[in-house]
């Protein structure tokens, strides 16, 4: 049970067989389940530089000890609303009180709920490693295996860029209250570069993200005049998005075109709906 960060990395360093664990809303499941028999643990609850956040050169720092149920609170849903918004949602109390934004990034859970909102932010994060050592790599990057995280180090904070604008989360489970997700998409606005950035999240094992749909509707949005948009748009942008993230499968040699089975009909029309209310949401 180390109390600083660099404790925590050297004893993982030290044991290269230990797993870290902080909530433990995953870890602990798998170990209860029998999928996972860990030869040690080392706590990271004790450690208090990562269960805070602080403002730095505009951006928002997070520590990766933060829990679900402290970025649902009003003062950080005014600073990040779309990860407040991804956090409330995140399951029942016990869940919230527990689970940490570190976690939800080391578990890559495709149902992950803060998962897309950090890809749509284009977060950082800042790993620890032995030695005091400290790199930084694009959260998309460890999503998505380009760089993963190395023997002895650990996330240990989130740096998100402040946009001081529009921010939605929405997400589909299927039932009424918490769940897990079955498609989610978070959407931010940058009126800085006048961009619109998008991730669909729970369809795929990382977030999606929707580059030609971003830019199109980037486009037509009127910057100078309230960023009106016509209605028209709002619809077509949430097909451009499901029609990007889940496709109409390639056409069979004999030039035939097997369609979607229903299931995955329904999961497209639905992410379609969840883009376009979020975009929606963000221009009103």
């Amino acid at each position: 049970m180390p109390t600083t960060l660099d404790e925590a990395v050297a004893a993982l360093a030290a044991m290269p067989t230990a797993v870290p664990v902080a909530g433990g809303t995953d870890l602990m499941a798998a170990v209860n389940s029998g999928q996972l028999r860990p030869a040690a643990l080392v706590g990271l609850g004790r450690i208090s530089e990562i269960r805070g956040w602080q403002y730095q050169d505009g951006h928002a720092l997070l520590g990766a000890g933060l829990t679900h149920a402290r970025m649902g609170r009003p003062d950080f849903a005014a600073l990040i609303p779309a990860l407040a918004a991804a956090a409330r949602a995140a399951g029942p109390p016990h869940i919230r009180n527990a689970g940490t934004l570190g976690g939800n990034i080391a578990s890559a859970a495709p149902t992950g709920d803060a998962l897309p909102v950090l890809a749509a932010l284009e977060a950082t994060l800042i790993i620890a490693g032995p030695g005091g050592a400290r790199r930084e790599i694009p959260v998309s990057h460890l999503l998505a295996g380009v760089e993963m995280l190395r023997g002895g180090e650990l996330i240990g904070y989130v740096r998100v860029p402040l946009l001081h604008a529009p921010q939605v989360f929405l997400k589909a489970t299927g039932r009424t209250g918490p769940g897990r997700a079955l498609a989610s998409v978070a959407l931010v606005l940058d009126p800085a570069r006048r961009g619109v950035r998008c991730a669909v999240g729970a369809i795929a094992p990382m977030p999606l993200r929707p580059l030609e749909a971003e830019q199109w509707i980037a486009g037509l949005i009127d910057w100078d005049n309230d960023r009106a948009l016509v209605p028209e748009a709002l619809h077509a942008f949430g097909e451009y998005v499901a029609a990007a993230c889940i496709p109409d499968p390639a056409p069979e040699p004999d030039g035939t075109v097997v369609p979607l089975p229903p299931a995955v009909l329904h999961l497209r029309r639905t992410v379609a709906a969840l883009a376009r209310r979020a975009l929606g949401r963000a221009l009103s």
